[in-house]
């Protein structure tokens, strides 16, 4: 009597890059991920922003500032001349109230916020992205990379800046001084952009 041949099942398609970034950020972190598109291949996967992180987006010269206000796990990226410092969600919607109560209001348009609702590049994971050079670039024209990666184990967000520091509620680092010495770098650099503007002749 002939047994029912068991079912092989079909070959795995093998991960690819895209597919192998959204696990490691999905299953180390617990961060949601955008898939890249299909019809644009090399896009980066993008992560959701909101939920469990906020980021502030600001010029790579003015976040540098912006570094000894933070823990060093707090996670940082780079992206062009941009740099992107995670903070505490709901930090976004904070932001504007939190200028103008330091006086700083509109002055500093390149400093602004991701919230719910948006994303961001996701850098490679630490180990498969290039070397994040002293300026702050990396080799890959363009592409995001982690300047502090986040660390898979921990609870990446209880070191991210959060305005209840202000009150010495927990450890976090506090979003009001970051907030501060980022704004101050930005109107110095706009207002150094300025300075270095040929005077315009009648």
């Amino acid at each position: 009597m002939v047994g029912s041949l068991p079912t092989v099942p079909f070959p795995r398609r093998p991960l690819d890059a895209s597919d192998q970034v959204s696990r490691w950020y999905e299953n180390e972190l617990g961060w949601a991920t955008v898939p890249a598109h299909a019809e644009s291949p090399g896009s980066p996967v993008r992560l959701c922003v909101g939920d469990r992180f906020d980021v502030l987006d600001v010029p790579a010269e003015a976040g540098r500032a912006g570094l000894r206000h933070l823990a060093p796990a707090s996670p940082v990226a780079v992206q062009a001349d941009r740099m992107r410092l995670l903070v505490a969600a709901g930090s976004a919607e904070e932001l504007p109230g939190l200028l103008d109560w330091l006086e700083w209001g509109a002055l500093t348009p390149d400093l602004r916020a991701l919230g719910e609702g948006c994303v961001m590049d996701a850098p490679l994971p630490p180990g498969a992205q290039p070397e994040v050079r002293p300026a702050g670039r990396s080799g890959v024209q363009g592409a995001a990379v982690w300047l502090r990666p986040p660390e898979p184990g921990c609870a990446v967000e209880a070191s991210l800046p959060t305005l209840s520091a202000v009150r010495g509620g927990g450890g976090a680092p506090d979003l009001v001084r970051l907030v501060d010495t980022v704004a101050t770098q930005c109107h110095r650099l706009r207002l150094r952009r300025a300075c270095a503007r040929p005077l315009a002749l009648p």
